[in-house]
């Protein structure tokens, strides 16, 4: 897929110096332009690569001027990295513009599907499914009985969402997801073996809602598990049933939720966190990466460590814990000294 300069200047408002007939088909970083390639310079360290790259296509900030002479032609706008974010984002949609349905697939005779909708090669779709407009099902997808689907949402090849779920609009569900699988119920019979619980609840998406690729969602025993509204997980990670999360709140990669507990609003959770069980996280929580958390945590806390405390307690703590050995080494010469004079 080719874009011309004047295109690309038309999609994001800017201004073309140099040819406006030029094409470029890729997409490249500056240092490592070349010829139909497409780059952008925003960080002004790296301004000494437009006198040399040669990417066909420079988007820059309108207040950029050239010291001397360069090759590439500049595309001017107000912020080169918005700009930048904004034609990649036009790049994918128009990229994943499909629609019409593939075969082999299964698709239940129950279910009615929208023109505007995509479904891909060896997809299944169950009973009773309802499927939104401009809904994209990839090859190899799983959609169980009464799932609903809202408008503009992805599911990409291979990701399986389980009966009795809801995918609210223009959410993302990645390779290899799993949406609604049981929950981790099992009670312990007086021989030492365990009978299951049945997990007879589902899971719920809302609206703008993004599951990274490999990550698990548990249905509920009863009632839902939930996702709020702009929720984003990252990749490989486990949200255990009952869990509920607020919105827009983000999950790095291979954390884990236990069952049952509330994460609220606009939090921030990095990599490898652990947390426990039927607690209850505040709004604005941050929380380290590989931090394990064991208690309820108010609004605005920032926390580190396993067990987690206050980020800034911990790294006054770090100090010391860096310097035990030569510490208990200056204890025991005291000790002795102590012990010499007595």
């Amino acid at each position: 897929m080719k874009f011309t300069a004047e295109k690309i200047a038309d999609i994001l408002e800017g201004i073309v110096v140099g040819d406006p007939n030029i094409e470029v088909f890729k997409l490249s970083k500056i240092e490592e332009g070349t010829q139909g390639s497409l780059t952008f310079l925003s960080n002004l360290k790296y301004t000494h690569y437009i006198y040399t790259t040669e990417a066909s296509i420079t988007i820059v900030n309108s207040s950029f001027e050239p010291e001397k002479p360069i090759s590439t032609t500049l595309i001017k706008v107000e912020d080169a990295y918005e700009g930048f974010s904004k034609l990649m984002e036009y790049y994918d949609r128009i990229k994943s513009l499909k629609s019409g349905i593939e075969q082999p697939c299964f698709i239940a005779e129950t279910v009615k599907v929208p023109d505007s909708v995509y479904i891909g090669a060896f997809a299944y779709i169950g009973n009773n499914v309802t499927i939104g407009e401009n809904v994209k099902i990839h090859p190899n997808a799983y959609v169980g009985d009464n799932v609903i689907i809202g408008d503009d949402t992805t599911i990409y090849p291979g990701a399986k969402v389980y009966s009795d779920c809801v995918i609210g609009k223009k959410c993302v569900i990645n390779s290899g997801v799993i949406v609604g699988a049981d929950g981790f119920g099992f009670a312990p019979n007086k021989n030492g073996s365990y009978s299951k619980i049945p997990q007879i609840g589902n899971v719920i998406l809302e609206d703008e809602v993004d599951i990274g690729a490999g990550t698990t969602i548990d249905r509920a025993t009863m009632g839902s598990t939930i996702l709020r509204f702009g929720v984003k997980l990252d990749n490989q990670i486990q949200i255990a049933h009952n869990v509920e999360i607020g919105k827009n709140t983000v999950i790095a990669a291979q954390s884990g939720v236990a069952g049952s507990t509330k994460i609220g609003e606009h939090c921030q959770i990095g990599g490898q966190v652990g947390i426990a069980g039927h607690l209850v996280i505040g709004n604005n929580v941050k929380v380290q990466a590989q931090s394990g958390i064991g208690r309820n945590v108010k609004d605005n806390e920032v926390l580190q460590g396993s067990p987690s405390f206050g980020y800034s307690d911990w790294n006054k703590s770090y100090v010391y814990f860096k310097n035990l050995p030569k510490l208990a080494k200056t204890i025991n010469e005291l000790e002795k000294k102590v012990d010499g004079n007595n």
